[in-house]
């Protein structure tokens, strides 16, 4: 990609570093101000650039979003680390990483924009569709020798998700305020009906 020149007062050049640079004020902006209230010239003012070369290396917000999101790195891969193993203490295990993740104030800010960023941008919620699909479900369904494994991974997902609402973004009392622990024992049953258990999907 030719770089292009510098702008005046000190605005940085279009090389990969400049891209870089926007890509890491695009995701503090996505994270701390939210989806809505982040914008192409606030983002091109924290990075020193000009917002027309964002438009250039992006195109749209939604762009500049999935491309600062994927560039640094989508948390909810760690899930998939802990499908090896019983697959009797799966539920478990995903609820217990699933919530290690949003505790943690790095990874919890970026899921909380990954979020809201979803609720508020359609373009935003096929990049979080897309990613639980390819990169979370589908491995788990792999791993399940039965019937209706992706359908059982999905609904799986899909509590996951709803707990991360309530408890995270939504901040829920009776919810928000449980201990991590006692929230595990709770979730982590039906999330493990979902995956294993008896149900008619037929």
């Amino acid at each position: 990609m030719t770089d292009q020149p510098a702008r005046a007062g000190g605005r940085r050049p279009g090389t990969s570093q400049t891209r870089d640079a926007i890509l890491d004020a695009a995701m503090e902006s996505f994270t701390s101000q939210g989806y809505t209230a982040t914008t192409i010239r606030g983002v091109a003012r924290a990075a020193e650039v000009d917002p027309a070369l964002v438009m250039h290396f992006f195109g749209t917000k939604d762009g500049l979003f999935d491309a600062a999101v994927r560039s640094r790195g989508l948390p909810l891969r760690r899930l998939s680390e802990v499908v090896p193993g019983d697959p009797d203490g799966l539920g478990e295990r995903l609820v217990r990483r699933y919530l290690t993740l949003w505790e943690e104030p790095e990874t919890g800010a970026r899921l909380q924009a990954i979020l809201h960023a979803a609720a508020a941008s359609e373009a935003a919620a096929t990049l979080l569709r897309g990613f639980l699909t390819e990169e979370v479900l589908r491995p788990i369904a792999k791993t399940l020798e039965i019937d209706h494994a992706e359908t059982r991974a999905i609904l799986a997902g899909s509590s996951l998700i709803g707990l991360a609402m309530v408890r995270y973004v939504l901040k829920v009392d009776a919810l928000a305020l449980l201990p991590p622990e006692t929230v595990i024992a709770a979730a982590a049953p039906a999330v493990q009906r979902y995956l294993t258990g008896e149900l008619d999907l037929d």
